[in-house]
């Protein structure tokens, strides 16, 4: 294997494969990339077993064609380090890996190529095509809701559920939840879900770069694979039951607050600053046309603001994990947005003002 490129095409797809490699590996492979010369294309691979990572590159001179593992993270360092406009030459000599630039040369260890692991191809059921800036912003308003490491594994990651004209993503940590659907060109007519885990949905954000391109989606049994002209992304699937997320909207809620997006947020994240830093409570005190936000702690020091609202029902009395609310602000675009409330006991459900493809609920608090 043998190949000359340069720097800026070599490091862009490196980058984003080598985001995908563990670095605390069990199997030393895992920590490297594979590189494959086919004619005059160039494939990468990284992997960790749950999600994988093809870029590929168009070579502009003709190579040697091969295949060969190095280690991910060294290699993109040493391509880091080299000049903007170095000519990088690459080729294999015994069993090592020998990069060259300029003065600079570099020989890296590899493994066997055949040592690399595949996910396994399953057969996909569904495939269909969506603009990049669409899947981006679907994970862009709700991934912030995907637990961490919830025992219950199926919560570690998102919901994409396909259904006629309409893909939706959903995500819940038990104490919130977000939701959002758009428009999109499919013929599927039955329901198909699929939980992508929380790595695999940030990785997969992550190559959206092209707002104007479009990202090709096949939904296996088992996987699900992003296909866009420089990757191949593919992601195991959670096996498990998400919980029904139709229940958990509120229903019946009475009393409707319009307010200004950016005001409410920025006397949120003051009142913020003196909540308990462990339970991040606030108070939310709503009377006609103005709701008044108070949060105090353990060293008994209190704020308070009031903020102007559109708001007509009787007064009600609830409190929230601060932290819940600012996360739905903050990825919500409108000037302004609406809260509908019934008891000091139940969800509340927080939109745009002007639209309903986004929703989310969060759960109240006992102050």
């Amino acid at each position: 294997m043998h190949f000359t490129i340069q720097r800026e095409a070599l490091l862009k797809p490196l980058q984003l494969v080598a985001g995908v490699v563990e670095r605390r590996q069990t199997l030393p492979v895992l920590s490297n990339v594979l590189l494959v010369v086919d004619g005059q294309q160039l494939s990468l691979t990284g992997t960790d077993l749950e999600v994988e990572l093809v870029g590929r590159v168009q070579l502009e001179e003709p190579a040697e064609t091969g295949s060969i593992t190095v280690p991910a993270r060294k290699l993109m360092d040493i391509c880091k380090s080299l000049p903007n406009d170095a000519l990088i030459d690459i080729k294999v000599d015994e069993q090592k890996l020998v990069v060259k630039a300029g003065r600079s040369r570099f020989t890296l260890s590899t493994l066997p190529a055949n040592d690399f692991p595949t996910v396994e191809e399953g057969p996909g059921s569904l495939t269909t095509s969506l603009e990049q800036s669409k899947l981006r912003r679907l994970i862009e308003r709700t991934s912030f809701a995907m637990a961490q490491q919830d025992v219950r594994y199926y919560l570690n990651g998102m919901l994409l559920e396909v259904s006629t004209g309409v893909i939706r993503a959903v995500a819940t940590d038990g104490h919130r939840l977000a939701m959002c659907s758009m428009q999109a060109d499919i013929g599927q007519q039955d329901r198909h879900q699929v939980i992508v885990p929380r790595k695999g949905i940030l990785e997969l954000a992550r190559l959206l770069t092209e707002p104007d391109g479009n990202v090709s989606i096949v939904l296996g049994q088992h996987h699900i694979r992003a296909t866009t002209g420089e990757f191949t992304f593919t992601s195991k699937l959670v096996d498990g039951k998400f919980p029904d997320y139709e229940r958990v909207l509120p229903k019946g809620g009475d009393k409707l607050v319009l307010g200004d997006r950016q005001a409410l947020r920025e006397a949120f994240s003051r009142t913020a600053i003196l909540s308990n830093e462990k339970y991040r409570g606030i108070r939310l005190q709503l009377a006609s046309g103005q709701l008044k936000i108070q949060a105090n702690n353990p060293e008994q020091e209190e704020a308070e603001e009031e903020v102007g609202v559109e708001y007509n029902g009787g007064s009600l009395e609830i409190g929230f994990n601060v932290s819940y609310l600012l996360d739905v602000l903050g990825v919500m675009t409108t000037e302004q947005v609406r809260l509908i409330l019934s008891d000091s006991n139940s969800s509340a459900l927080v939109q745009e003002s002007d639209n309903d493809d986004s929703a989310y609920v969060v759960m109240p608090m006992r102050l």
